[in-house]
């Protein structure tokens, strides 16, 4: 155990976390690196360039004539994957922060920061890119001593892309990262991280041994939900996993055992002998809070089922996505999925997608509101349809966040604008060092959730970065707006919106849908409604022909009694007639502006 070292990377996106690895890889002899990002293997990481998932991968490294063994994980950057990050610093003793030498301390860079500390890990901080011509490591050292308060010699720099310093990084964490604590003849005690679906083996379950040894073909339990299976392989993570005869105290490794149903491996659960089980549990992380809820539905009406297995088997390599099913009067059966924020939406839905080749519909985005009613009952309310008559309402509650935004002291105007633009208030502002300020908002989540944060990197020209975590319930001002169209209305367009708004949005969505919705043989009304208030109109002509052509000459009542039948006709048409809403309208009331 004294040999082990389990160390995680983290840093706002873009920091260069992801070929740090490559090149730690690549001097511990453990690959050979072909390609950048060797970590990222899913497509679509490689194509955006930022990392989804946390990879875990163990390294040898020689240091002082003896030899250490690094377990490795890389994490991801972006705000709405932190869920990864928080898994991945519970199976580590230690964290490189990496900052970027050009662009300095950001946003996502404290909030990961201040989770490792929480966990009590040791922080080696690493200034990367200072082979940049615009990279400046005086200034952005002193931000890193501001911020975590260390001595200006315990902060390394490099650059991964030359691998300069990288030796000085490994070195420092053999040196200053302590071992894994652990009792090797305690009952075995295994904390689950991470899970992946193979169709071949089943469900494969990585973990972090934290008490006793486990060998293969043990009898093993899940504790929290007692199910008992056969280890029937145990073994290590390198680039592919690479089978053992036993993982001691400290190790960290993978778990095959046969399991088929994705619901019995929960992730944050802990592994423990049948013969001689543990008393208690690991205390493990918490569970993650969606934050932005839409409808998924199958486009086939068939494909439900096919959805349902797709969504529990990307459950298993992504804990942090929820779902429940529900239906739509518009669309059929689906499920109501939770998400983290709508780059993971985004995520959910591409790898669906590709790797489940599932084609759906996803609805307009919302969060959850907290309705009470004149008896002071709570029910929480994820979708406009669950909202109970207005009569019986007494107040709605919805969530707020603290959003805290970095960024250069040119833009704070545009910046405060839009946060006051979306009922944010300020809390407090706090200039860090130089040009750079720190600004705290309460802001409503339900005004963030759609465009917020692309108008956030336009108007600052991309130099903002943004973090948020939840804080809380307020009362507000929030009312339904329906869309009617015929009179009837269509449940998958309604939202929930405070009431300054909601005229204008209703007005706009009118507008937006009277484009999109093709013409049939009899008008169609498309309405706003709040209640039974109409607050927005807007009419697709129908489409007409000319009865009388035929009529020349001759008395006007033949014309009239043909244009008096065709007027039956469209009244009897439009009592059967349906319209049919597009996809492509679903979309485009996202893209309202």
């Amino acid at each position: 155990m004294k040999h082990i070292r389990n160390f995680c990377i983290i840093a706002h996106i873009d920091h260069g976390k992801s070929t740090l690895a490559d090149r730690m890889l690549e001097y511990t002899h453990t690959i050979q690196v072909t390609e950048g990002q060797m970590l990222d293997d899913m497509d679509l990481e490689r194509e955006r360039g930022i990392t989804i998932k946390s990879h875990a991968i163990q390294m040898e490294y020689e240091h002082g004539g003896e030899k250490f063994t690094l377990n490795l994980i890389d994490t991801p950057g972006h705000v709405d994957f932190s869920y990864e990050v928080s898994r991945s610093i519970a199976a580590c003793e230690g964290a490189v922060l990496v900052v970027d030498a050009s662009q300095g301390v950001q946003a996502q860079t404290i909030s990961n920061l201040y989770m490792a500390i929480e966990h009590d890990l040791e922080i080696i901080p690493v200034i990367n890119k200072c082979d940049m011509p615009s990279a400046n490591p005086d200034a952005v050292e002193d931000e890193i001593i501001d911020l975590l308060g260390c001595k200006r010699e315990e902060i390394i720099r490099c650059s991964a892309k030359t691998g300069e310093g990288v030796l000085d990084i490994l070195d420092a964490v053999v040196e200053r990262i302590p071992c894994p604590v652990g009792d090797e003849e305690a009952p075995l005690q295994c904390l689950i991280f991470d899970s992946v679906f193979n169709s071949f083996r089943g469900i494969i379950a990585y973990f972090k041994v934290v008490n006793g040894v486990i060998h293969t073909g043990d009898k093993v339990k899940f504790f929290n939900t007692g199910k008992e299976y056969d280890a029937d392989e145990v073994g290590i993570l390198k680039m592919d996993m690479i089978p053992r005869k036993e993982l001691r105290t400290g190790d960290v490794g993978y778990i095959i055992s046969g399991i088929k149903t994705s619901t019995e491996v929960k992730v944050g659960d802990t592994i423990t002998h049948t013969a001689r089980p543990c008393a208690e549990a690991i205390a493990g992380f918490e569970e993650s809070k969606p934050m932005v809820f839409a409808g998924v539905y199958p486009i086939e009406a068939e494909d439900y089922e096919d959805l349902r297995a797709s969504l529990e088997k990307l459950q298993l390599n992504d804990a942090s996505l929820t779902f429940t099913p529900e239906s739509s009067v518009a669309l059929g059966f689906g499920f109501r999925c939770g998400f983290l924020g709508l780059l993971h939406m985004e995520i959910v839905q591409e790898r669906l997608d590709r790797e489940f080749d599932m084609a759906v519909i996803t609805t307009v985005p919302n969060v959850s509101y907290n309705v009470f009613d004149k008896q002071g009952h709570m029910t929480e309310v994820h979708n406009p349809g669950g909202m109970p008559d207005p009569t019986l309402i007494d107040h709605i509650e919805e969530p707020y966040i603290r959003a805290s935004i970095i960024t250069a002291t040119d833009y704070i105007g545009p910046i405060m604008t839009l946060c006051l633009g979306k009922r944010g208030e300020l809390v407090k502002q706090e200039y860090i060092s130089g040009n750079r300020v720190e600004i705290y908002y309460n802001l409503p989540l339900g005004e963030i959730v759609i465009d917020f944060y692309d108008k956030l990197k336009s108007i600052s020209k991309g130099y903002a970065s943004f973090d948020y975590h939840p804080a809380g319930y307020r009362p507000s001002r929030l009312i339904k707006l329906d869309i009617l169209l015929n009179g009837e209305p269509v449940d998958a367009l309604s939202t929930l919106t405070h009431i300054d708004n909601a005229y204008d949005l209703g007005r706009r969505m009118c507008e937006k849908l009277k484009d999109l919705i093709p013409r049939q043989q009899f008008d169609i009304a498309i309405q706003a409604a709040i209640g039974g208030k109409i607050i927005a109109r807007e009419t697709v002509k129908q489409v007409r022909k000319d009865v009388t052509a035929k009529c020349y000459g001759g008395d006007v009542s033949r014309k009239r009694k043909l244009l008096e039948k065709q007027k039956r006709g469209k009244k009897r048409m439009k009592q059967i007639g349906n319209v049919e809403v597009p996809q492509k309208a679903f979309l485009a009331v996202l893209k309202l502006d």
